[in-house]
């Protein structure tokens, strides 16, 4: 069984990189704040959600489906590795959603894992080697790689990833940890993400008073793309309607019309340069993304270590060591 499955950070630049890097096409994360319409709205496609929060034992009384149930219809599988729920949750969403540019290697493991029990497809992602390089890619170097890992016991922050995703208009809470699919209940394309807050609230509440530390994040359409599309859309009414200005002018005095159409192309002027904002925006945000994922792949303990050794030979390092000691604790 594949092993050496590190921790991941949970960020959208991470995120989206690495379902870039696991073949995915036309999809991004998101981070979300809220989940009132106007924000959901606005990034909209969401194809599905993942919760990150602090796991903790307890007693879910809520039943799990049984494998007859939704074998066929629902991709779900059980985690059987320790560090790979962020990569399975992600994983739980993007092989449910028919309309995600998937790629041939996660096209391959969805048709060859189709029959498969939740064990079995737990284990078929943990041994796909693509996915474990591209997953570990973002994992912090570490100078010092302990031989035996510890596990956690109850003094450890211990957190998890579940995802939450409509297929076939039910709702479903999909958890690595549990034996099958929670189904919470029947919704559609429209109005699933209405349905979903609730659920995802009472989650927060059942812990509000020990803890703060939650994430929520949706895999959406990518902005580009659909900013893109947007613009183009926008640009050809735009271009109509001066086309439509240009053969008509006379007659639009004649009834009037003219400064209707004028405030029409005003406001279509208007979105074309919201669009072209949000379109720079997201450029500046996706080269920030990349700069941030390249300083987190990048082991640094050489050059450190190679730096130490400079000064040490011309005679630095031991004054800077002593001056370091004689500063306030604040200081250092």
């Amino acid at each position: 069984m594949g092993d050496n499955w590190t921790t991941i950070e949970s960020d959208p630049g991470v995120f989206t990189e690495l379902m870039t890097e696991m073949g995915v096409n036309g999809v991004q994360m998101e981070e979300l704040y809220a989940l009132d319409n106007e924000s959901l709205h606005a990034i909209s496609p969401v194809y599905g959600l993942i919760f990150l929060f602090k796991w903790r034992s307890e007693q879910d009384n809520r039943a799990a489906l049984n494998e007859s149930e939704y074998l066929g219809k629902v991709f779900f599988a059980r985690q059987v590795i320790t560090n790979a729920c962020a990569t399975q949750a992600i994983l739980s969403v993007l092989l449910n959603r028919p309309d995600i540019q998937l790629g041939t290697e996660l096209t391959n493991l969805k048709e060859f894992t189709a029959q498969f029990d939740p064990e079995l497809k737990g284990l078929a992602i943990s041994n796909s080697e693509s996915i474990r390089r591209a997953h570990n890619s973002f994992s912090p170097p570490q100078p010092i790689v302990p031989e035996e890992s510890r596990l956690a016991d109850k003094d450890d922050d211990v957190y998890h990833f579940i995802s939450y995703v409509p297929v076939d208009g039910v709702l479903y809470e999909l958890d690595g940890l549990k034996p099958g699919p929670i189904r919470l209940c029947e919704a559609t394309e429209d109005n699933w993400l209405e349905k979903v807050g609730p659920f995802i609230q009472s989650r927060i509440e059942r812990y509000a008073q020990s803890e703060i530390r939650f994430n929520l994040m949706a895999v959406i359409g990518n902005r580009t793309d659909v900013l893109g599309q947007e613009l183009a859309s926008l640009e050809a009414r735009r271009a109509a309607m001066l086309s439509t200005s240009n053969k008509d002018g006379d007659q639009m005095e004649v009834d009037g019309t003219s400064e209707d159409s004028s405030q029409e192309l005003a406001s279509v002027e208007s979105e074309i340069v919201r669009v072209q904002e949000g379109l720079h925006q997201e450029a500046a945000r996706k080269k920030r993304w990349h700069d941030e994922n390249i300083r987190r792949k990048t082991n640094y303990v050489p050059f450190i270590f190679h730096f130490l050794k400079l000064l040490a030979e011309k005679g630095q390092l031991k004054p800077i060591i002593e001056r370091a000691k004689t500063l306030p604790a604040k200081q250092r």
